[in-house]
């Protein structure tokens, strides 16, 4: 699967344990999103547009209104770097 720097920057850190909280408009749709590392640093490169791209992929997913966090998918399509060996 094709996934660009970002997307890869944001799997790696949900992969790592982080976090993407969310903020929604009244109508439902979200407008905001911010990526907290384990560490509770934030990630810039978290965007609202690489976001619904791996929503609609499947790679991120949420319960029950919780933060969303990598799938099992999400955490195979990551490719290995340094710290994650």
């Amino acid at each position: 699967m094709n996934i660009s720097k970002h997307e890869q920057r944001v799997l790696h850190e949900l992969a790592l344990g982080g976090s993407i909280h969310h903020e929604r408009l009244e109508n439902g749709k979200i407008h905001d999103v911010t990526l907290y590392t384990r560490n509770g640093h934030v990630l810039e490169d978290c965007t609202v547009n690489v976001f619904s791209r791996l929503l609609k992929r499947r790679l991120v997913h949420s319960k029950d209104g919780r933060p969303y966090r990598a799938t099992a998918a999400g955490i195979k399509a990551v490719r290995a770097q340094m710290n994650q060996r």
